[in-house]
């Protein structure tokens, strides 16, 4: 690699990413390591957990002045907005998992079923497994995994009494 590279390419560096396929949208974030692969360096993005890899010459980075310290991703536990989930689907975040449960972030009877039919309509799930009634109304916590995990987040189950408790409706698979 080029000795300016060399230079600019360090933990820290500030930095605007483009991905191949949109050249047009760079998106700030840090380099958080530098590997010892092709693929050398590591960019978490300013909006995500998970690192980016690239080469130091890629052809859609641009390197910022600033050098900082890399900032810890939170870990433990949190109480999740809409950009943690799928999307919104009347006003209210949903995901789904893997196995099939549907979460939705509200404790609200009413807005639950609402979201969950147009979620439902959205994924095309058929209206059977997608029944409000089957909606059971959960405390869970949420709690961040590390950069490396396969997901950002876990949900698990709790009382009411537990730190960051949050009501939530849950379908189950």
């Amino acid at each position: 690699m080029p000795d300016t590279l060399n230079a600019q390419a360090v933990v820290g560096r500030r930095v605007e990413f483009a991905y191949y396929r949109d050249q047009d949208t760079y998106l700030p974030g840090v380099i958080t390591e530098i590997a010892d692969d092709p693929a050398s360096l590591r960019i978490r993005l300013d909006r995500d957990r998970y690192p980016v890899a690239c080469r130091p010459d890629y052809e859609w980075i641009r390197y910022l002045d600033d050098v900082v310290p890399v900032p810890d991703l939170p870990m433990g536990r949190f109480t999740p907005t809409a950009a943690d989930f799928d999307g919104r689907y009347a006003s209210i975040p949903v995901v789904q998992f893997e196995e099939g449960e549907i979460v939705l972030l509200t404790a609200d009877n009413i807005k639950a079923g609402e979201a969950l039919a147009e979620f439902a309509a959205d994924m095309q799930i058929a209206p059977d497994y997608a029944d409000p009634a089957d909606l059971v109304l959960r405390w869970v916590v949420f709690e961040w995994q590390p950069e490396d995990a396969e997901c950002p987040w876990l949900m698990s189950f709790a009382d009411a009494d537990a730190d960051h408790a949050i009501h939530i409706h849950y379908l189950p698979a």
